[in-house]
């Protein structure tokens, strides 16, 4: 049975923000905190869906529609800057009126959550950032090359199926492929552009040591986006880090290994996420 409830907008930090929700407050989940799922740099909500199908059976779950993609408000005149991305999570929280929340932030996500927890917002209890991109001033580079992208939402704005965008993403399954021709085109170009370059123009490093609320740091065993001496950074900055590793996937972790996206977790958002956990 579907844990989808539903989709919505909502004016908050001055724009229209998109959200799928899933699971709803109801049984076990209203005793738990929700979860705010931020999704990377070219993923809609929407192809995160499967994601919050099962974090749905558990929590009170709202993906966003980061400013600029999918459904969510795009123009010439917004912002793409990480501050107002960050301060977008803050006030959908507040307009939902979630008492009590986590941010779950994949890659650009993770960075928006650090940015947004830096702040110390009402509400925020917990922090996962899942693979988060380490560049920045004085640092190495992000290991995707922009171009990728840009062409990918290019051709997907004239129209591709999902053999056609199979070149950009071999080893996803059909289905994945399909999804993401049909909702990348959601994607503004500006956007991406701006979200890239600031991977290596913000200092998210400077941002850990303000964040108070307990954190968890998943890391792909492949991709190349932490290296062992980025985790040992990341925990001088936030001592009571927890590190949990997906080895047998790359940086779109829960495309690559589903199961061990969800077990990696272990109970850190309050119950955990796949049944042969609950004893644990």
């Amino acid at each position: 049975m579907s844990t989808f409830v539903c989709g919505g907008n909502v004016h908050a930090n001055g724009i229209r923000q998109h959200y799928l929700r899933y699971g709803g407050s109801i049984g076990a989940r209203a005793q738990r905190d929700a979860v705010v799922i931020v999704p990377g740099i070219t993923s809609p909500a929407v192809t995160w869906g499967f994601v919050g199908e099962q974090f749905g059976k558990h929590f009170d779950t709202y993906i966003l529609d980061v400013r600029g993609r999918g459904l969510s408000e795009a123009g010439d005149a917004l912002d793409y800057g990480l501050d107002a991305q960050a301060a977008d999570v803050v006030a959908f929280a507040q307009a939902l009126g979630l008492a009590r929340y986590a941010i779950v932030g994949h890659s650009m996500g993770a960075r928006i959550g650090i940015r947004a927890a830096r702040g110390k917002p009402a509400g925020l209890t917990r922090l996962v950032m899942v693979d988060p991109p380490v560049s920045g001033p004085g640092r190495r580079a992000y290991p995707s090359q922009l171009p990728w992208y840009v062409d990918s939402i290019r051709l997907a704005r004239q129209g591709i199926d999902a053999q056609g965008m199979r070149r950009f993403c071999p080893t996803w399954t059909d289905e994945q492929l399909r999804l993401r021709a049909e909702w990348l085109h959601t994607c503004d170009e500006r956007a991406i552009v701006a979200s890239f370059e600031d991977f290596h123009r913000d200092d998210v490093h400077a941002d850990m040591p303000s964040v108070q609320v307990p954190a968890l740091l998943m890391v792909a065993g492949r991709g190349d986006v932490i290296r062992a001496a980025d985790i040992e950074e990341i925990r001088g900055l936030l001592p009571a880090v927890q590190v949990a590793h997906v080895p047998d996937a790359g940086h779109m972790i829960p495309w690559d290994d589903e199961a061990g996206f969800y077990r990696a977790f272990g109970d850190f958002l309050g119950a955990p996420l796949l049944p042969d956990q609950a004893a644990a």
